[in-house]
């Protein structure tokens, strides 16, 4: 795969990256290189190899779900440095 100018904007665009234009050349060499350093691996003979699920061949331990006593509305809230009626307060994060 080649990259040009204008793939390497739509992939900055879709990556949300920011460059100057005096890294233009550089970037596209960069990936130019990772794209064919991606492309070896289709040079790998996988016939028969089996597809991983995970990277370990560790067994999850789960517990069976009990039905426990849960905390209500006064006893969660009872220590919330803030609190609103039946909610937290939090400081606000998005615009």
């Amino acid at each position: 795969m080649k990259v040009d100018k204008e793939t390497l904007d739509k992939i900055a665009h879709l990556a949300r990256l920011e460059f100057d234009e005096k890294n233009t050349e550089k970037m596209i060499s960069d990936m130019g290189n990772i794209i064919s350093f991606v492309e070896k691996l289709n040079e790998v003979d996988t016939q028969g190899v089996e597809p991983l699920t995970t990277m370990s061949h560790e067994i999850n331990s789960l517990r069976d779900d009990e039905v426990k006593q849960h905390l209500d509305h006064e006893s969660a809230l009872k220590n919330a440095p803030k609190k609103d009626n039946n909610y937290f307060r939090v400081p606000k994060v998005l615009e």
